[in-house]
């Protein structure tokens, strides 16, 4: 079985030491991740901006990477839901449409990949903090990405996990949202950083780095002293301290 990393980006350039965990801890379960060298980013701003020309280049470059994979593993609901979106990129073209559905078939984010193909739920971590859960957009609304991540948290010993008011409200990120209307996605995340302090939380949780880097930005001009982490680092760091 080949299972690939789609790193994202984010990852790879801003937050490397999320792919880490993501290789450390597959690795507990015998998954030696491949890593094509030649990937690069999903496509999904020029196609957010109407570029679909640009991101039909893009996509192309991440269907080549992955052709021989059996499974292509992300950190990012949000890029692994730009995947899903290939085939309508190529819906006049009948080859490379075929080839964008045998990718969105065989490809995960990280916790669907754990909880739904690995069949794993207790990953064997001690966390003992309390900890707040931000459910991305387009991980939960476009991926259906619910109890996944709640399985895994509620098996991590001494893990408090808090209810986020709010939770499923937009970040204000939004990948061009955010440049394009700055003064709004500066209320949202305002708004969604008050829910986050309401819970008391020593960590936030998540599943899309682009949401926790905003969320993360507004905490630290507010000096706040939450700690914002991906759930394979918690995981990871769950994993070290068991």
């Amino acid at each position: 079985m080949k299972v690939s990393l789609f790193i994202t980006c984010l990852s790879d350039t801003i937050y490397p030491r999320v792919g880490e965990a993501m290789v450390r801890l597959l690795a507990k379960y015998g998954i030696q991740l491949h890593f094509p060298s030649v990937q690069t980013c999903c496509g999904q701003p020029a196609f957010n901006s109407g570029y679909w020309k640009e991101a039909r280049e893009s996509a192309k470059t991440i269907l080549d990477a992955f052709e021989d994979s059996d499974f292509v593993i992300s950190p990012s609901g949000s890029c692994t839901g730009m995947i899903h979106h290939y085939p309508k990129l190529y819906e006049t073209d009948s080859v490379m449409r075929e080839r964008a559905i045998k990718l969105q078939r065989k490809s995960y984010e990280f916790t669907q990949f754990l909880v739904q193909v690995l069949g794993v739920k207790d990953i064997g971590a001690v966390f003992p903090h309390k900890v707040t859960y931000h459910p991305s957009c387009h991980g939960s609304r476009l991926l259906g990405i619910k109890e996944e991540p709640m399985e895994l948290m509620r098996h991590v010993k001494g893990l408090e996990l808090v209810p986020l008011p709010f939770a499923e409200d937009c970040c204000g990120f939004g990948g061009t949202f955010a440049v394009k209307m700055a003064d709004i996605s500066g209320a949202m995340v305002t708004e969604k950083v008050d829910h986050v302090l309401e819970t008391e939380a020593e960590v936030l949780v998540g599943l899309d780095l682009a949401c926790l880097m905003n969320i993360a930005g507004n905490l630290h001009y507010r000096n706040q002293p939450v700690k914002v982490m991906h759930l394979a680092e918690l995981l990871y760091e769950g994993v070290k301290q068991a």
